[in-house]
């Protein structure tokens, strides 16, 4: 649950703590929460202008930019990456402001494959028939080297300043290389589809993987975990959905999947996986009422039922919450009973 200061209140009506004790707590808490990301004004502001100022240097460039010609668009970006690094120096040293640090740092990483791009076109290794704008938008194995950059300059960015929100562009570009790596590998371009999925399919669930070793890693400090299961799902959850299936059984193999990721979401308190588990099992309801169960009159009965029966096993569940949760954690190894008890 999260704390206000309305429970603080009802703590000082029920003479738990004084009032005095209690505004001295609420004091100490905000203090601790103020560099937390969270739903707030302030924090709003911070990534709503720094996702505006990433997507201005990345998504939103157009070919007019490409007048400047490679060395113009290089040193563009590293005078950009320098007023980065600059300010992510004055908000941690002189403010000691690590969330809008956290967005200049990542600004600055995310200039990387504009200063490669910009290089490789200077030095004449850039093949014609792409042009900048086209990296977030086309998939092009060409990306590759523009890409790898972009991981060596976030993982040295995280090694210097250890800042969480540097993890989204590690993560986003390995979402990227999960799709452009497949025109890569595949040497027949009709079977070209079919092995994007099983390469998004499996980079997704190793994405997950390092997010959980991560998450682990990181249990007692900031939360590093979250880009990274963010995008690691998208890519495991797109690849598994975009298969084609003409197997019953392999439908509800699926359903089992996304089923185990909801309760994967609820043990490590990660939503991202319920989120898209919900929506693979509702796709999978889907297929039941329009395929298998078209013209059936019961099939509606049966499902509200079923959904009914979800319903009370909660209401068991919340009975004895405390003796299952207890007896189950007693299973885990240390590290990841810490990291479940921390999370929830």
């Amino acid at each position: 649950m999260e704390l206000n200061r309305g429970h603080l209140k009802d703590a000082t009506t029920k003479g738990l703590i004084t009032e005095q004790q209690a505004e001295q707590l609420w004091t100490f808490l905000l203090a601790q929460d103020s560099n937390t990301p969270s739903f707030r004004a302030t924090h709003i502001l911070y990534y709503l202008g720094g996702l505006i100022a990433i997507g201005a240097m990345s998504l939103f460039m157009n070919i007019g930019w490409e007048r400047f010609g490679g060395w113009g668009l290089f040193f563009i970006a590293l005078a950009y990456a320098g007023a980065g690094l600059w300010l992510t120096e004055s908000f941690l040293k002189r403010h000691r402001l690590p969330i809008p640090a956290g967005i200049t740092a990542t600004f600055a990483v995310a200039l990387t494959p504009l200063a490669v791009y910009g290089l490789q076109s200077a030095l004449g290794f850039w093949a014609d028939g792409r042009v900048f704008r086209e990296y977030h938008t086309h998939i092009d194995w060409r990306w590759m080297l523009m890409e790898f950059a972009t991981l060596a300059s976030g993982v040295i960015m995280l090694w210097r300043y250890r800042l969480p929100f540097l993890v989204m562009p590690v993560a986003v570009t390995l979402w990227y290389m999960s799709m452009d790596l497949a025109p890569f590998l595949a040497a027949d371009a009709d079977h070209g589809w079919a092995l994007r999925k099983l390469v998004s399919l499996w980079f997704g669930l190793l994405m997950v993987l390092l997010a959980f070793w991560v998450d682990v890693r990181t249990r007692h400090v900031r939360d590093y975990a979250f880009w990274l299961y963010l995008f690691g799902v998208i890519a495991f959850w797109g690849g598994l959905s975009s298969m084609n299936s003409d197997s019953e059984l392999s439908k509800f193999i699926y359903l089992c999947i996304n089923v185990i990721m909801i309760a994967v979401g609820a043990t490590l308190s990660r939503r991202v996986f319920a989120v898209f588990g919900g929506l693979g099992a509702a796709g999978y309801l889907a297929h039941l009422a329009n395929e298998v169960f078209k013209d059936s009159m019961l099939f509606p009965v049966v499902l509200t039922l079923i959904g009914l029966g979800v319903v009370y096993l909660g209401v068991v569940w919340q009975r004895h919450e405390t003796a299952i949760s207890n007896r189950l954690r007693a299973l885990l190894p240390a590290p990841v009973r810490e990291l479940v008890e921390r999370r929830t």
